[in-house]
């Protein structure tokens, strides 16, 4: 069997509300899904990133597949690093390869008819999941409308975004803080994510300054390109510093471990390398003592993150939730603060054609 036909196809999505978080401010999310074809099977991938991610398959990686066996993803795998060369392996680059190997990886179970999630081997029969979203640009009644659902999912750790305006409104940031603890309660877990808003002292001002909140994980305190910044947070707060959602290659996560810049490395499937990139970030984690946990795109990772014994959680992160709901059948529940993968082939999902054709760019 033979891969007969890949395709990319472009969407953008409208936000439900404004979104920023402390360096950026967007109101669309793009994401480019393909489709490979080998015999009458076929498998889905998908990365969230600009339309040139779908140009770079059509163009640059097609012809290192087509006529390529489906099983052979590590030898294709390396085929579409290599053509990316003059690109830039990192980047959007980086962003459609990982696009094409998570197709691949389900095209190669759906040929098997088995759940990618045994093909791969499971190390659990379920991963826990956070409620990510908590923009800065939400007013007080979104923000605690959203935490609310979170809560009444059940869904035990919880992430807001912080560093308004490149750090500079750290008081408004306490304050959304202590009430995002107020509306969870004490059992639950906050979480934190700066996006590299804040300088070095300032980050630890403001962890030592959050007080009853009791924040667990302080996610990009400091620019994720800052490692000796993020090292120096790490020995200086108490709550669980991580970072590596922009890692694209092993290199970048295995410099981040060596330099000790992280409790827990970070990883995006849609990023790094697909499911086989994925996999190397977690088995590098794990040479170093660390746990991973998943970026994001949270049904792209559920059935590899159940096959590595190192995860800490994937991120149920609202912008991705909602499209994925949108635009498969087959999507999980994380009632409970846990999902598992269906038994279906492959992903178990399906792409539903007629609610994305209006978002198609």
């Amino acid at each position: 069997m033979r891969i007969e036909q890949v395709t990319a196809t472009a969407y953008t999505v409208p936000t439900d509300a404004a979104e920023a978080d402390g360096t950026l401010a967007w109101d669309s999310t793009g994401m480019v899904l393909v489709t490979i074809t080998a015999g009458d099977r076929s498998g889905i991938g998908w990365t969230y990133g600009p339309r040139a991610c779908a140009w770079i398959v059509r163009d640059v990686l097609h012809d290192e597949l087509v006529g390529g066996e489906p099983w052979d993803i590590p030898k294709l795998h390396s085929a579409m690093v290599a053509a990316c060369r003059n690109l830039g392996q990192a980047g959007v680059a980086s962003y459609a390869v990982s696009a094409v190997d998570v197709a691949l990886w389900d095209l190669k179970a759906k040929i098997l008819q088995v759940p990618l999630h045994r093909l791969l081997g499971s190390a659990g029969e379920r991963v826990a999941v956070y409620g990510s979203g908590g923009f800065t640009s939400y007013d007080t009644h979104v923000l605690v409308e959203q935490l609310r659902n979170w809560r009444d999912d059940r869904i035990p750790r919880v992430k807001i975004k912080v560093g308004e305006n490149w750090g500079r409104a750290t008081a408004r940031d306490l304050e959304r803080i202590a009430l995002t603890r107020d509306v969870v309660g004490a059992d639950c877990e906050v979480y934190v994510d700066a996006n590299g808003a804040y300088g070095r002292k300032q980050a630890i001002r403001v962890a030592q300054a959050c007080g009853e909140a009791r924040v667990t994980w302080f996610e990009e305190p400091v620019s994720s390109d800052d490692l000796v910044g993020l090292a120096q947070v790490r020995a200086a707060v108490r709550s669980d510093v991580a970072a590596g959602e922009y890692g694209t290659g092993a290199y970048y996560f295995r410099q981040m471990c060596a330099a000790q810049a992280v409790d827990c490395l970070q990883a995006d499937a849609t990023r790094c390398g697909g499911i086989t990139g994925w996999l190397r970030a977690a088995t590098i984690a794990s040479s170093f003592g660390l746990q991973i946990s998943g970026h994001c795109a949270p049904h792209v990772h559920v059935a590899v993150a159940g096959s590595v014994p190192n995860l800490r959680h994937l991120e149920w992160f609202h912008d991705h939730v909602r499209i994925e709901s949108m635009f498969f059948d087959g999507v999980c529940s994380p009632t409970g603060g846990f999902i598992a993968p269906n038994n279906e082939p492959g992903l178990g999902l399906s792409f539903n054609e007629d609610e994305a054709e209006p978002y198609r760019v």
